[in-house]
């Protein structure tokens, strides 16, 4: 790992060349449980916005409190702000079209990531490859991220609305760690936007001949449109800061592929107490399994939360696939039961977690764009595990398998599920073993 504590330093070494986490201090992060405590916290920055407001997200709806931010967002709008919103084609596809033509009748600039063409659809392997981050910037100065979707905690665009609130976490930020946080929305919004990012064309245009010199003007080019305005340097200096170490990472289809699963994959090979994981979609490579089973087989106390109440059927049974595997080795295996469960947590230890938008899936691990903070600080982890004290106590230990055998049937549905997921990634055009 890297560690930058000069912001312009960080925009020199361009975060996203690196395949290994850049951890900034002078960071303050703040946890937020559910869209509950992140939307008046989003509305109140989006209100007090002076200058620009950049949003990258999956899924969008206008229900319930949700519709604050999206307000929010079209008052900023209307009173001169810059507001850039990207949203996933698919994963908003629920959305009503009329919300988009109220957004931009505010001023706000709308994208829309890869929308399915109307004659290939799904036979384009591209399609398969969806943006689904949840980034808010603000102002250069306050970013939040997490796993939270703009869509009320109680509904769900399948089920409809809940008694519960599902449970999701998400993180505000200030300091140094927006940066990059802000490049990668704006990235987002230009690919979308423009078919292409400033990436892409590093890549077409370092061709031929003179290509060096090409190059390098794209880099310095690249490094202008993305640099942060003076504005948001102003901003950033007036905010209380706390000594908090974080890096941003994402999962991109660049230089990194695997830099979220590599960081989740060296905290656990260190891990020497505890390793709590939450996700609501969980079929990791083996790679993964098997370092879970050498940290339980080491002593420590490994514990996975997944989901009690499954959203897709099919998510549960993948899952669940796997149970008899990593009890075998002694992995606790919980099951959320009060609500839906989309978060997306892993804590090890005292001082490191990460929260973002990344499941422990194919899709998420190979296909999708994602994006998670890592945080490295005793006092927040605390936090975060007191928080998660409460998650698991409303779950149930799923009983381990008599034996650790599951049965012919479940080693048929180990393979039918192993089949399916292969199947899935080469529709979506990846090659080799997941």
């Amino acid at each position: 790992m890297q560690h930058v504590d000069d912001p312009d330093a960080l925009e020199r070494l361009s975060w996203y060349a690196q395949r290994r986490p850049v951890f900034t201090g002078g960071n303050a992060v703040a946890l937020m449980r559910g869209g509950e405590t992140l939307f008046p916290a989003l509305r109140e920055a989006i209100d007090a916005a002076r200058h620009q407001v950049w949003v990258a997200c999956y899924l969008v709806s206008p229900l319930g409190q949700s519709g604050q931010v999206l307000a929010a967002l079209m008052r900023a709008a209307r009173r001169g702000v810059a507001v850039h919103m990207v949203v996933d084609a698919v994963g908003s596809n629920l959305a009503p079209t009329s919300l988009w033509q109220d957004m931009k009748a505010a001023g706000v600039q709308m994208a829309h990531f890869r929308p399915l063409h109307k004659v290939w659809g799904l036979t384009d392997p591209g399609a398969w490859r969806r943006m689904h981050m949840k980034l808010f910037v603000v102002d250069d100065a306050q970013a939040f991220v997490g796993g939270i979707n703009l869509i009320d905690d109680r509904y769900d665009g399948h089920h409809g609305w809940q008694n519960a609130p599902r449970l999701d976490y998400a993180l505000a930020v200030q300091g140094p760690a927006v940066i990059p946080m802000q490049h990668t929305a704006m990235a987002m919004w230009t690919r979308a936007r423009f078919g292409r990012d400033w990436r892409d064309e590093l890549l077409q245009w370092a061709q031929g001949p003179g290509r060096v010199a090409r190059l390098r003007q794209l880099w310095q080019d690249a490094r202008l449109r993305l640099r942060p305005s003076e504005q948001g340097r102003l901003a950033r200096a007036a905010l209380r800061q706390e000594p908090v170490r974080c890096a941003f990472v994402m999962r991109d289809n660049l230089r990194q592929r695997r830099t979220i699963e590599r960081a989740a994959l060296q905290a656990i090979h260190h891990a020497r107490e505890r390793v709590d994981l939450v996700t609501p979609y969980f079929y990791p490579r083996r790679a993964f399994r098997l370092a879970l089973r050498q940290a339980a087989a080491r002593g420590v106390r490994v514990r996975l939360l997944l989901q009690g109440r499954p959203d897709f059927r099919i998510a549960a049974v993948a899952a669940q696939a796997l149970y008899a595997e990593l009890q075998a080795h002694g992995v606790h295996i919980h099951e959320y039961q009060a609500a839906f469960l989309h978060a997306k947590v892993l804590s090890v230890d005292d001082s490191w977690a990460t929260i973002g938008s990344s499941n422990l899936d194919p899709l998420s691990l190979v296909l999708n764009l994602e994006a998670n903070l890592i945080v490295r600080d005793r006092a927040f982890v605390s936090e975060l595990n007191a928080s998660l004290a409460e998650d698991f106590a409303l779950s149930n230990e799923v009983p381990p398998w008599p034996d650790h055998d599951p049965g012919w049937r479940g080693r048929l549905r180990r393979r039918a599920v192993a089949w399916l997921a292969q199947a899935y990634l080469r529709l979506s055009g990846v090659t080799g073993r997941y």
